[in-house]
């Protein structure tokens, strides 16, 4: 899995829209981990993501902070 993209700090909807951009950086199949702040953005991205077509593979609280691991449709 690459590197994951740190968007904590980072407020809806841009969180989407970065975590939209490096999907289109990686190949159909692969997955992403994003890092996501609580509130606003672990309950908006994932829904989003998946209205978009990928799917979440899973969500994990860490200290924090939400890890989110996509794969791209």
């Amino acid at each position: 899995m690459p590197n994951p993209i740190d968007l904590r700090g980072v407020p809806c909807p841009l969180s989407f829209v970065r975590a939209k951009l490096q999907l289109e950086k990686i190949t159909s199949g692969e997955t992403l981990e994003v890092w996501l702040d609580r509130g606003e953005p672990i309950e908006q991205v994932p829904n989003s993501l998946i209205v978009d077509g990928h799917i979440v593979k899973n969500i994990e609280e860490r200290e924090n902070f939400f890890a989110l691991t996509v794969q791209k449709a």
